[in-house]
C-alpha cells in the first residue's frame, strides 16, 4: 500500500517499499534504508541487524520471518516504513532535509491507517522526524490516536546496546500494544 496523500510534496521514493495495512497493532518506523537493505528492496536487511530476531524474540510474529518475507507482517498485524527514503551507507550520512514532511507524512499514514502505536526503530528515526531527540519508551506526543514508542536501533552499528537490553524494550512495546489491541 502506498501511504495517504498530502498537500505536501511528495518525498523521493524509497528503493524499499512501505509495507502498511489499516489497523496494524505496530508499524515500525526505521530510519532510511541502508545499501544491503536497498539492494535487497526489503527492510532491515543487513543479516547483521537484529530486527527480525528481535521482533520474533519479543512474540510480535510466531516465526523468524526473512527480510524477503515483510510482506507477510500485516498478518500478524505488523507494518514497517522508514522516517527517510534515501539510501546510504549509514544513518550518518542523513541530511535534516533528507527527513522533511516525516511527520506529516506519519502522521497521514496514522489517521488514515490507525495503527494502534508506531514504534520507531531507533532514537534517530524519531529524531529526525520531529527534530526532538527522545527517551526510549512510550512518547508523550502523539500522531491522533496512534501512540509513539521509541526502540534502541537494531542496527549492526549500535552493538554497544546488549541484545538483552534491546530484547527488553521490543517486548514492553510488545506489552503495551498486547494492551491497546486487547489481545
Amino acid at each position: 500500500m502506498t501511504p495517504p496523500s498530502s498537500p505536501s510534496p511528495k518525498p523521493p521514493k524509497s528503493a524499499i517499499p512501505d509495507v502498511l495495512a489499516p489497523g496494524l497493532r505496530v508499524l515500525f518506523c526505521g530510519i532510511n534504508p541502508g545499501r544491503v537493505s536497498a539492494a535487497a528492496a526489503a527492510h532491515f536487511a543487513n543479516p547483521r541487524n537484529d530486527f527480525w530476531r528481535l521482533l520474533h524474540a519479543a512474540g510480535f510474529t510466531p516465526r523468524l520471518l526473512e527480510p524477503a518475507e515483510q510482506f507477510e507482517l500485516p498478518a500478524y498485524g505488523v507494518g514497517v516504513t522508514n522516517a527517510a527514503p534515501r539510501t546510504t551507507p549509514g544513518s550518518g550520512d542523513l541530511r535534516k532535509a533528507d527527513f522533511e514532511g516525516a511527520a506529516d507524512r506519519l502522521a497521514g499514514i496514522a489517521s488514515e491507517l490507525r495503527p494502534a502505536w508506531i514504534g520507531f526503530v531507533g532514537k534517530e528515526a524519531y529524531r529526525g522526524t520531529f527534530g526532538k531527540r527522545p527517551e526510549l519508551g512510550v512518547q508523550e506526543r502523539k500522531l491522533g490516536d496512534t501512540e509513539l514508542f521509541v526502540l534502541p536501533s537494531t542496527s549492526p552499528a549500535n552493538a554497544a546496546v546488549p541484545w538483552n537490553e534491546r530484547l527488553r524494550w521490543f517486548r514492553e512495546l510488545a506489552a503495551a500494544s498486547s494492551r491497546a489491541s486487547g489481545s
